[in-house]
């Protein structure tokens, strides 16, 4: 029953995530904490920093490891076969409709229209990912005098490095992680 759960979830997830693999995090958010309570807030945050790091989709890396952690490795088989199946689906439907019908501007008109939709998506991602990172499993509720110190100010100067100096992300992601854990050993 728990691998039809699984896939039916991950199948609405991949069904209705436009826009990849950070637009579909509000969703499996929504699935695997407030739905079905397969996981905390921060084991959602663990599952998805690693997705992030590990190599390959994001929504896909999220799917298997929800999955797996669930319900083992047909679990994560399920989960991942939902996630990736309506896409199957949708994008060959939606190749030939555009292969046929590319030069009409209402094609390109809903095109236009749906970025909005998916800056939006990404956005509530970024802001639950913030808001877990600075205030932990409680949330903003627990008030400005919970703010972590050191998550705030990992989050600012490596968000004012990425932006002035334009480094690879995955070095002030390690630099990041070797100066989180020596500052928390430490304080």
């Amino acid at each position: 029953m728990i691998y039809l759960e699984l896939l039916l979830a991950f199948m609405q997830i991949g069904l209705f995530s436009i826009g990849g693999g950070y637009a579909a995090m509000p969703l499996i958010q929504h699935q695997a904490i407030e739905v079905h309570s397969w996981l905390t807030m921060s084991e959602f945050a663990d599952i998805m920093t690693i997705s992030e790091m590990t190599p390959g989709p994001i929504a896909i890396n999220s799917a298997t490891f929800v999955g797996i952690q669930v319900a083992g490795i047909p679990g994560a088989l399920a989960a991942t076969i939902g996630c990736i199946l309506p896409s199957c689906f949708i994008v060959t439907f939606l190749a030939f409709i555009y292969y046929k019908a590319r030069g009409l501007s209402s094609i390109q008109g809903i095109l236009k229209g749906i970025r909005p939709a998916v800056i939006a998506m990404i956005a509530s991602a970024a802001l639950s990912l913030i808001t877990m990172a600075l205030y932990g499993a409680d949330g903003i509720s627990a008030g400005i005098e919970s703010i972590d110190i050191i998550a705030a100010a990992l989050f600012l100067i490596s968000l004012a490095i990425l932006r002035i100096w334009k480094p690879n992300p995955i070095a002030v992601m390690a630099g990041c992680g070797l100066a989180g854990i020596i500052l928390y050993m430490i304080i």
